[in-house]
């Protein structure tokens, strides 16, 4: 039986969808928008919420805690995190994100934009 097991795999072992997805959310928090599939980017989304909702506490266990879940990336991807991402969001109670579909692509993927609401 395989109860509880709601996490999707993408074909890859547990280092490698770590790795992805840390990669995903270094390039969300750069560039603010970003087009994957849509399967990740589902996946993206619970994931940088928490580190927003870290972000928002600004404190240095909070840096740490996302340094951490990041992978230890670039100074300034942290940085910006918590100097103009997460105060953009001190009012809002979640939904920090918005997945946006763009349809099948020719080779059969379900394309999709994940973006940082406004």
């Amino acid at each position: 039986m395989v109860h509880g097991n709601k996490n999707r795999k993408f074909g890859r072992v547990r280092s490698q969808r770590t790795a992805l997805v840390r990669g995903l959310a270094v390039s969300l928090i750069r560039d603010g928008k970003i087009k994957t599939t849509e399967a990740k980017a589902k996946e993206l989304r619970p994931f940088v919420e928490r580190l927003v909702s870290h972000g928002k506490k600004n404190t240095v266990a909070a840096r740490r805690i996302v340094a951490s879940r990041l992978g230890e990336p670039a100074a300034k991807v942290i940085t910006k995190m918590f100097e103009e991402i997460a105060p953009k969001f001190a009012t809002r109670n979640g939904g920090y994100t918005r997945i946006i579909k763009m349809g099948r692509t020719p080779a059969g993927r379900d394309e999709a934009v994940i973006e940082f609401v406004e």
